[in-house]
């Protein structure tokens, strides 16, 4: 390849191919993977297994590709006006010049929305302890009547009645039909969910439908259904989509299954395997039943050996009951002396007790009783009375009254004793008690002594 240079500029030119190399290496480089929203136009699914289709949005598009080894991994089918989040790789083929997406994975832009909210509401019913083994209530081993709640129409309900039928023929199926997808579903499996659980007529529930995308599934991730399920009585199956697949009723119920088929064959014993336990039990009873009767028969041949004639077996009980004669005889005797014993006792006891003799005993400890308290009165009444007068003559001495008789006064102030000419001041009224009255004066002077 040339590049040709001009004579007015000395610049170098590139040629096309260069160009368009040098685009498809920056552009490349620059974006290597990158996540890419926008509306599906013109999409064409040609033979070879290829997808191929435009990206737009209001403004502008891109043109894709989508090779056979990529969109098998696609879970929806993807439609002209979808939608879509692309994972891709920007690239440039030169030899027309065409930018492109080669797109590595495709999923709807409102599954990415879903699969946020699906995980949001898995977290907190997961804190809840909503998912916790501890609740999980145990299947029965042969449940009699199951409730199956699904679309009447579709692959699931055929495939489970078909597995019911073969394995155990004898469950009663009653099914329950419900929508399973769009709007109304999640409130038509919670109406039925609800009432099959509230009859209290089935032994267990299943819950399901086929496979499909996360927003096909979506009614199954409701809140509140995920609710009637931990709360149910009735033990719970859920049986929704493929195995890969799984919903918030997955992790609630008692029991996951794979498919709705695996859903039937847990709930449905085996036919073949219930014939061969019915045989090996026939066998050990019918061995059980002989082992009895031989053991009934030695047992007759002994009591036939044991038997004897009546005039004998009349005779030993004559003499039985002559011994017992003799033995009652003896204990009434026995008995009849240790009565009379006890009551020769219980005689004597009375005499030792006689109230006659306890009251005498009483009435002269009461009268001695008296005689001491009134000694004790006189005794205690003299000594108050010697102390009273010690008291009346100490008292008499110091008292200020006799101070008074003696021709003393008592002066005071405000109702306080004057002790010292510091108590009172020049003009200050005071009181003098003398042994018949009061005086009121007036300080005119102080004169201090000694």
């Amino acid at each position: 390849m040339k590049k040709f240079t001009t004579t007015h500029s000395q610049e170098t030119a590139f040629t096309v191919s260069q160009l368009n190399r040098q685009i498809q290496q920056l552009l490349e480089a620059s974006l290597p993977w990158i996540l890419v929203e926008g509306e599906i136009s013109n999409l064409a699914k040609p033979g070879s297994g290829h997808w191929y289709f435009s990206l737009k949005d209001d403004r502008a598009q891109i043109r894709c590709a989508m090779f056979k080894s990529k969109n098998l991994a696609v879970r929806f089918r993807p439609k002209d006006g979808d939608l879509v989040r692309l994972r891709a790789r920007v690239t440039f083929y030169g030899p027309r010049g065409d930018c492109q997406l080669s797109v590595e994975s495709m999923e709807s832009a409102g599954e990415g929305a879903l699969q946020q909210a699906f995980e949001r509401l898995k977290g907190q019913l997961q804190l809840e302890g909503l998912f916790d083994a501890k609740h999980k209530q145990a299947l029965p081993t042969r449940p009699e009547r199951v409730a199956i709640i699904t679309s009447p129409v579709g692959a699931a309900i055929r495939d489970m009645i078909i597995a019911f039928r073969r394995r155990f023929p004898l469950t009663e199926l009653t099914i329950l039909p419900s929508l399973v997808q769009g709007q109304d579903a999640a409130n038509n499996l919670l109406k039925q969910l609800t009432r099959a659980d509230a009859s209290g007529h089935f032994d267990a529930i299943i819950l399901g439908r086929g496979g499909g995308s996360l927003e096909d599934l979506w009614s199954f991730n409701d809140e509140a259904l995920a609710r009637a399920i931990f709360n149910a009585k009735t033990p719970i199956v859920s049986a929704v989509g493929h195995e890969t697949d799984f919903t918030i009723a997955d992790f609630v119920a008692d029991v996951r299954a794979a498919t709705p088929t695996a859903a039937a064959e847990l709930l449905s014993p085996d036919k073949a395997q219930l014939v061969r336990q019915i045989e090996q039990h026939t066998k050990q009873l019918t061995a059980r039943l002989s082992q009895k009767l031989e053991q009934s028969h030695q047992q007759l041949d002994f009591l036939i050996k044991r038997i004897r004639h009546p005039k004998e077996r009349i005779e030993q009980q004559q003499r039985q009951l002559s011994q017992l004669q003799k033995q009652l005889q003896q204990a009434m005797e026995k008995k009849l002396t240790q009565q009379q014993v006890l009551t020769n006792n219980i005689h004597q006891r009375l005499l030792n007790q006689s109230p006659d003799r306890t009251l005498a005993q009483h009435k002269a400890r009461i009268n001695d009783l008296n005689a001491r308290l009134s000694l004790a009165l006189r005794n205690s009444l003299t000594s108050k009375q010697t102390h009273f007068a010690r008291l009346v003559d100490k008292l008499n001495l110091v008292s200020p009254l006799n101070t008074l008789s003696r021709g003393y006064a008592i002066a005071s102030k405000d109702e306080q004793v004057i002790r010292s000419i510091k108590d009172v001041e020049k003009g200050d009224a005071i009181n003098v008690r003398v042994q018949d009255g009061e005086v009121s004066c007036t300080v005119d002077t102080t004169k201090s002594i000694g």
